[in-house]
């Protein structure tokens, strides 16, 4: 999940300043899903902007903003909502954003900032576990993930700072590598202590990224 949380309202005032008509738009997907962009959010959002002064012409939330085809279609449903607004606000992640202004030709303002991409340990509250870097070691580290969550992203064991089984960068986050080595050792395997690891190949990651499945074939 995308985690995002709404701008600071002085900086969407700011944003939006020059507009008098606004269209709405929020995510049903992971915006909503860490109270940020659903139906409620767009409520309040509209509450505010009117007693901002401003026109609301009309609001969606789709179910996935992220998805191109599936926002140019619910837009078109509102095409005449979108088409009265002199820009568009968007409470979606970052490429929820760019999916929206790829399909209007108006100002497009983008309400949230992503944050990470995030497990949820429960309800509000979230942990990043994976940077997407495209070269995953997971099956070596026993299912922990020691780029996202050793703070110096070490790939060949801790860095000797830790104390009491605890980062020294953070004291409230348990070492990565201690949790890996414990579950390997539980595992009854060497996993990745077997081997040194090379550096982090982050050419995998490539910009902008892009991928086809390929339906089944390798």
């Amino acid at each position: 999940m995308i985690i995002s949380e709404l701008k600071p309202l002085e900086e969407l005032r700011l944003a939006l300043s020059e507009f008098n008509r606004l269209f709405l738009v929020g995510c049903a997907a992971c915006a909503t899903a860490c109270k940020a962009g659903g139906e409620e959010e767009v409520f309040k959002l509209q509450e505010w902007l009117t007693a901002q002064d401003k026109e609301v012409t009309g609001s969606v939330v789709i179910d996935e903003a992220c998805h191109l085809m599936r926002a140019a279609r619910d837009l078109r449903h509102h095409r005449n909502a979108v088409q009265d607004a002199e820009a568009l606000v968007v409470l979606a992640c970052g490429s929820g954003i760019q999916s929206i202004s790829s399909n209007v030709e108006q100002r497009v303002v983008g309400g949230l900032n992503s944050m990470f991409l995030g497990n949820v340990r429960r309800f509000g509250h979230y942990e990043e576990m994976c940077s997407l870097c495209g070269d995953c070691i997971l099956n070596e580290t026993a299912g922990i993930c020691p780029v996202t969550t050793c703070a110096k992203g070490l790939l060949n064991g801790p860095c000797g700072g830790m104390e009491d089984g605890h980062c020294e960068v953070d004291e409230e986050i348990e070492c990565a590598w201690r949790l890996i080595y414990e579950r390997l050792q539980r595992q009854q395997r060497q996993g990745v202590f077997a081997r040194r690891v090379p550096p982090k190949n982050w050419s995998r990651r490539r910009k902008p990224g892009r991928y086809r499945l390929k339906n089944g074939d390798r």
